[in-house]
């Protein structure tokens, strides 16, 4: 059991950030069966355990506040429901499986490519989590800051969940049709978008208790997370543009509703051509 230690405190990645480096290890291991795994049902279940750790972890060393343990639980709430959607999409949605297939991403990998991915994968989950972490860590009190994060955190889980349902629905209404209902009036990618800002209200909560150097690790997970996010809403676009790109409905959608960010002007994220 690890034991903190007042030493560890400005320290950036101490024994405890080690500990739950290996949680995150075994949350994302199934990456070796799927590679694309790594990055979607392990991204999801390595919160999930980073979660359970923080609880179990501030319980027996006495160092869980009210806010660190609703953080905690919405880190398990956020990683069952992301990784558990994207497991049975996967599992159950033949034609979501035939995408994956056509962009290469089940191709399989070599155990190096893996184990590379898999070292890269925990260590970027303990970076997203490590605002959490430091507090535990570095013993902090409660402040307005943990509990706005906390508010904010809980609305992303619902934006993400909320945008899920809504294009399922759309989907069964009609499968060859792009959504533009509900959240998706407002960005076209709400998911990544609420994706983003539930690690901003990560972020946010750290205020006040995460202490010098260790911001370092907190901005630049934030900063890399917001790139995957940015990465991802990019390659949706290049395939609806190949399946809806000649819809004048769909042509009129795009160029109105901003991608990523709502509120805001940026349309595409790159020059899109069309016959």
């Amino acid at each position: 059991m690890f034991h903190l230690d007042p030493s560890y405190i400005g320290k950036v990645w101490p024994a405890f950030m080690w500990g739950v480096t290996v949680v995150a290890a075994i949350g994302c291991c199934m990456g070796f069966k799927e590679f694309v795994w790594f990055m979607s049902v392990g991204y999801g279940f390595a919160v999930m355990c980073i979660g359970a750790f923080h609880l179990i972890f501030g319980l027996i060393n006495q160092c869980l506040t009210p806010a660190t343990a609703v953080m905690s639980i919405l880190f398990i709430i956020y990683g069952f429901r992301l990784g558990g959607y994207i497991l049975m999409r996967e599992l159950k949605n033949a034609a979501y499986k035939k995408t994956l297939e056509s962009t290469g991403s089940t191709k399989a990998m070599p155990i190096p490519v893996s184990a590379m991915m898999w070292a890269y994968s925990m260590l970027m989950y303990t970076a997203q989590t490590s605002a959490v972490t430091y507090r535990i860590m570095n013993r902090s009190s409660d402040n307005l800051f943990a509990w706005f994060g906390i508010i904010i955190m809980a609305l992303a889980i619902l934006g993400e969940s909320t945008a899920d349902k809504q294009k399922s629905a759309a989907k069964k209404i009609n499968p060859k049709r792009f959504c533009d209902t509900g959240l998706f009036k407002y960005v076209r990618c709400p998911n990544y978008f609420s994706e983003v800002l539930f690690w901003v209200g990560v972020t946010v909560s750290g205020i006040g208790a995460v202490q010098g150097s260790q911001w370092i690790i907190v901005l630049i997970a934030l900063a890399l997370i917001t790139f995957v996010m940015y990465n991802s809403a990019q390659r949706l676009e290049l395939r609806h543009e190949k399946t809806y790109g000649l819809d004048p409905e769909y042509q009129k959608y795009s160029d109105s509703v901003p991608l990523l960010f709502p509120f805001t002007k940026q349309y595409h994220s790159m020059k899109v051509y069309r016959d």
